[in-house]
């Protein structure tokens, strides 16, 4: 029997609230819906079927939040990574529509299910900047903010000595900021969620990877190594860590190491001097590099890191350099900690939904945004799981297909990764 990984070295791990209780699957049990993966997706789309009254069984290959869920940035940012303008283009004035007032308004989703189950998080809805340093990439931003603003959005542009001053910095021209952003614990929002959910009834099993699928009859069975499970449904949000247990979803995405560098607290006086505004932060850039304050005033440096794991900030140190760049008057102070986890890549850089069989919901591919956008997936796949076809929600539903020679992507995102991340330090 394959053993549940320990929950890999974090910030997170020794700061987070504790796990909840999620013990193996024992035996042979049945629910109307099983859901396989208990990052933000399934934990959100189990929770918001309990709330309508369905039984749910979660398999999870670890713990909750032990993948990209409970390792990323913290930021809940708002919005697709494509402007709203762009995204009607893509999918027409209703879906197009749909789509940009349901991703824009996802960290409301985050923050209203926080408050409403009282999980212990560090939620601050402080806001997320987009912020540029290259004068070929002002335009892009006055543009979001003039689309934002048509759509009666709550966003703000910030002009260079605005972001000097919520910054305390001198690189960046103009940003963009959302109001309605923020940030969280990622590991303690996830593993509050697992237990919101199963305080309604949903049943999560952890170290219960989800082995083999197969139709028996008009259900669904699922094997793991202590047992199976039979639904009349299932929904799959496995995401970066995505095997091979549905054929071709693996290589329908392309697996991307993102990586954290965090400091130790930094006084409050320089806090101040540095992010007073507390927003999230993230650059335009060949290769987005974000950041934020914690609640203990550790800086939190992110941005692609080298696609293998991690488990030292010196793993990052480009991270902990730029950081040191930006703030000279942080360099006295230590770097304690550096991780990394896989998020999900599409070509077209938008999140994917699948139905590959009657009774299977597929979502997985948030693109650098799935904090906010995985919440707010979990309404709609409960929605489209309870109403079947019928059931319109604010998502494309697509063809589930490989990537042409999926076995050279990593190889280069790499080398496009180093490609960037030069471009940027040149400001070319």
């Amino acid at each position: 029997m394959p053993a549940s990984a320990p929950l890999p070295p974090s910030l997170y791990a020794d700061t987070a609230r504790p796990p909840a209780m999620t013990p193996p699957l024992d035996g042979d049990k049945r629910a109307s819906v099983c859901v396989i993966g208990a990052g933000f997706t399934g934990l959100s789309a189990a929770l918001h079927l309990a709330q309508q009254g369905t039984d749910v069984i979660v398999l999870e290959r670890n713990e909750p939040g032990w993948g990209a869920s409970g390792r990323n940035g913290g930021q809940v940012n708002p919005g697709l990574k494509w402007d709203p303008d762009t995204v009607e283009k893509d999918f027409g004035p209703d879906l197009g529509r749909r789509m940009v007032a349901m991703s824009w308004d996802a960290p409301n989703v985050v923050f209203n299910l926080i408050a409403q189950h009282q999980i212990t998080c560090e939620a601050s809805q402080s806001g997320t900047m987009r912020a540029v340093f290259q004068q070929n990439n002002v335009a892009e931003i006055e543009s979001a903010f003039e689309q934002g603003v048509r759509r009666g959005m709550p966003v703000e542009l910030l002009d260079k000595a605005a972001m000097r001053q919520k910054i305390g910095a001198e690189r960046y021209l103009c940003a963009l900021l959302d109001n309605r952003g923020g940030h969280v614990n990622p590991l303690g929002y996830a593993r509050g969620m697992a237990q919101a959910a199963q305080q309604l009834g949903v049943t999560v099993h952890g170290g219960s990877p989800a082995e083999k699928v197969w139709r028996e009859g008009t259900s669904w069975k699922v094997q793991t190594p202590t047992g199976t499970v039979t639904a009349d449904r299932l929904v799959i949000g496995t995401n970066g860590y995505t095997d091979d247990l549905w054929p071709k979803l693996r290589k329908s995405v392309v697996p991307v190491y993102s990586g954290i560098a965090a400091s130790e607290p930094i006084p409050e006086e320089i806090a101040r001097e540095i992010m007073p505004h507390r927003a999230s932060i993230y650059e335009l850039g060949k290769v987005t590099t974000y950041y934020r304050l914690d609640k203990s005033n550790r800086i939190l440096m992110g941005g692609r890191s080298r696609q293998s794991p991690i488990s030292a900030p010196g793993d990052v140190q480009w991270m902990v350099d730029y950081a040191q760049r930006l703030w000279p008057q942080i360099k006295p102070f230590k770097w304690t900690h550096g991780w990394n986890g896989q998020l999900a890549i599409t070509p077209d850089h938008y999140p994917h939904i699948h139905e590959p069989a009657p009774g299977v919901l597929v979502c997985v591919a948030y693109n650098g945004r799935g904090v906010a956008m995985a919440t707010a997936m979990g309404p709609q796949l409960a929605k489209r799981t309870l109403g079947g076809s019928q059931a319109e929600i604010d998502m494309p539903i697509t063809d589930l297909k490989e990537i042409p020679f999926h076995a050279l992507w990593k190889t280069a995102v790499a080398a496009r990764v180093l490609y960037g991340r030069v471009r940027d330090y040149l400001h070319i």
